[in-house]
């Protein structure tokens, strides 16, 4: 903790704007780091439900299951409030809805299932006159990310048709934002709001202070374990501090 304290104030004494708010959010653990970025989408005075949106539909259930409880221990307020004050209509069920219940996060698939459940989802939409949004809602906040993109693919295997397109036809506004987020995630695109801070860490060494940092860094080692970077003052017996997703 302490190194990561020190990398901290470092990074903030040589980096400024856009790129220091970056590398600063990418220092703390995931779920920390998803817990501020809602509670800044959720300011009354710069609401921005995209974000919040992006962060809750393409987590698992057992991400989500860790950040209910830490979203309460560090604002005091829950999670499900804040949507429940600042979200309505079908937008509001199917983010509620996603993070109550809780989904298998393994890569098994019932084929059978998602066949009947590719069906399902062309009678509730692109079948019929009108879109029958709690099949939409059923399907897509109960399903595990394998299992939904088993679903894509008998979709378009079903109707020569993409299930992302379907459900753009069928949906509008959040709620058409909220599904499609699921069905990115399941088909393993990377989440806007992790691109952009990706980016914005990639850009620290082309600028001119990227070697002050470096000729500070020289003291730390740098690795990566299971896809995460980790930065370890050197002499130290375990990682510091997780310092960015991986690559």
């Amino acid at each position: 903790m302490r190194y990561s304290k020190e990398l901290s104030k470092l990074i903030s004494s040589e980096l400024t704007g856009d790129v220091k708010k970056a590398v600063l959010l990418w220092l703390q653990d995931p779920a920390t780091r998803d817990a501020t970025l809602l509670k800044k989408a959720f300011r009354e005075d710069r609401l921005n439900l995209r974000v919040a949106t992006e962060i809750i539909c393409s987590r698992t259930s057992s991400q989500i299951q860790q950040l209910k409880p830490l979203y309460f221990n560090m604002y005091r307020v829950y999670l499900e409030h804040e949507i429940e004050h600042q979200t309505h209509g079908h937008h509001k069920k199917m983010l509620l809805k996603y993070l109550a219940t809780p989904r298998y996060d393994g890569p098994e698939v019932d084929q059978l299932m998602a066949g009947d459940d590719a069906r399902a989802l062309y009678k509730a939409g692109e079948k019929r006159l009108g879109t029958d949004e709690k099949t939409f809602i059923r399907i897509f906040c109960e399903r595990s990310r394998a299992h939904l993109a088993a679903i894509s693919e008998a979709y378009l295997r079903l109707y020569e048709r993409p299930l992302e397109k379907a459900v753009k036809h069928e949906t509008s506004g959040h709620f058409d934002f909220a599904e499609l987020q699921k069905n990115r995630a399941a088909s393993g695109c990377q989440v806007v709001a992790t691109v952009a801070g990706k980016e914005a860490v990639s850009r620290i060494f082309a600028k001119e202070k990227a070697a002050i940092l470096q000729k500070r860094m020289k003291g730390f080692r740098i690795y990566k374990l299971q896809g995460t970077f980790l930065w370890q003052k050197m002499g130290a017996n375990t990682p510091s501090f997780v310092a960015s997703g991986g690559a």
